[in-house]
C-alpha cells in the first residue's frame, strides 16, 4: 500500500478519535451535573466511537504486515476485520446500552438539574462532530468520484472511510436526538423526554451497526471488484492479435488496495512458448495499467475452441 492510499481514511479516524475523547470527557461531565439519561449515552457512545476509531487504526497498522508462508497473500484482510468488531462495538456498547439506560430513565423518577449545561455541551459537541465528519467527506470524496454517498459506502472496499463516515452521521442525528430530549423535557416539565430521546439514539446506533456488519460481513467473505472495474480488466486483457478473447474472468479483493485476477484467456493456435510468455506479460502490465490493485495476476492461456470467435471479442 503506497503513501498516498494509506494516507486516505488516516487523517479522518484521527480527526474523528481526537473529537470523540475530547466529547466524551465532556458530555461525562455534563451528565454527572445534570443527570440527563441521553447525556449519559451520548456519553457512551463517544467512548465506544473513540475505541472504534483505534481499533481501525489497529486493523490498518496490522494489514500493513508482509506477507509470509501462513498468509501467502498477506493481511490486508485485517483491515475488514476490524471494521467488524467496530460493528460490533457499536451494537453493544452503544445501542444496547442506550436502549438500556432509556428504559431505565422511563421507570424512574427524576429531574433534570441545570440543563442549560446539557444544552451548551451538546452545542459544542455537535461542533466537534461536524469538524470530524466534514475531514471525513473531505478524504472520501477522491475515492467516492460521480457515486452517490450511499453507493460510495454500499460499494467502498476500504473500511475505514465508510465506518467513519456512518459514526460521525450517526453521532450527529443522535445529539440532535439528545438535544431535543432535553429541551423537550425542560420545556414540559417532564424526564420522560430525555428518556425516549435516549431510546432514539439507542436505536440510531443498533440500526448503524447492522448496517456497517452487513458491509463488512460481504468484504471478510470475499468480494469481486466492481462491474467497472471488471470490464475495464477484461478490456484491458484483450489485444486482438496474441490475446483474442477473455475466456472467464474471477475477481478477489485480498485487501482494499490489492486485487486478485485469474482468466483463462484464448490464444491462437501454432503461438511459440516464448511468444505465450510475452503475450501474457504484456497482458499483465496493460491491466495493471488501468487497475493499478490488480497485483496478483495468474492468466491461463488456451485455444480458442469457439466457432464463432474472432479476434477482439469478449465473451462474458
Amino acid at each position: 500500500m503506497s503513501a498516498a492510499e494509506a494516507g486516505h481514511g488516516t487523517r479522518a479516524i484521527f480527526a474523528a478519535l481526537f473529537a470523540n475523547l475530547a466529547i466524551a470527557a465532556v458530555k461525562f461531565v455534563g451528565f454527572l451535573i445534570t443527570g440527563s439519561s441521553a447525556m449519559l449515552a451520548e456519553s457512551v457512545h463517544s467512548v465506544a466511537d473513540s475505541g472504534n476509531q483505534a481499533l481501525l487504526l489497529v486493523g490498518g497498522r496490522r494489514a500493513r504486515r508482509v506477507a509470509d508462508e501462513d498468509h501467502p497473500f498477506g493481511y490486508g484482510r485485517e483491515r475488514y476485520f476490524w471494521a467488524f468488531v467496530v460493528a460490533l462495538v457499536l451494537f453493544t456498547a452503544g445501542g444496547l446500552f442506550s436502549i438500556y439506560e432509556g428504559n431505565h430513565k422511563l421507570h424512574e423518577e427524576g429531574e433534570l438539574t441545570r440543563p442549560g449545561v446539557a444544552i451548551g455541551i451538546l452545542a459544542f459537541a455537535i461542533a466537534a462532530e461536524s469538524f470530524s465528519l466534514r475531514t471525513a467527506i473531505l478524504e472520501s470524496r477522491p475515492l467516492k468520484g460521480s457515486q452517490t454517498w450511499w453507493t460510495f459506502i454500499r460499494r467502498s472496499k476500504r473500511p475505514e472511510l465508510p465506518v467513519v463516515l456512518l459514526e460521525d452521521l450517526g453521532a450527529l442525528l443522535g445529539l440532535g436526538f439528545a438535544l431535543l430530549g432535553v429541551t423537550l423535557a425542560v420545556i414540559t416539565g417532564d424526564p420522560v423526554w430525555d428518556a425516549l430521546g435516549t431510546l432514539a439514539i439507542g436505536v440510531l446506533l443498533l440500526v448503524i451497526a447492522v448496517i456497517l456488519a452487513l458491509e463488512m460481513k460481504g468484504l471478510l467473505i470475499g468480494e469481486g471488484a466492481t462491474p467497472e472495474s471488471v470490464a475495464t480488466i477484461r478490456r484491458a486483457l484483450v489485444d486482438g492479435s496474441t490475446v483474442l478473447r477473455v475466456i472467464h474472468l474471477k475477481t478477489l479483493h485480498l485487501g482494499p488496495d490489492e486485487l486478485l485476477v485469474a482468466a483463462k484467456i484464448a490464444m491462437p493456435r501454432g503461438l511459440p512458448m516464448a511468444e505465450v510468455a510475452a503475450a501474457i506479460d504484456a497482458a499483465e502490465i496493460r491491466v495493471r495499467t488501468v487497475v493499478p490493485t490488480a497485483r496478483a495476476m495468474y492468466l491461463e492461456p488456451d485455444l480458442d475452441r469457439t466457432p464463432d470467435a474472432h479476434p477482439g471479442s469478449v465473451r462474458q
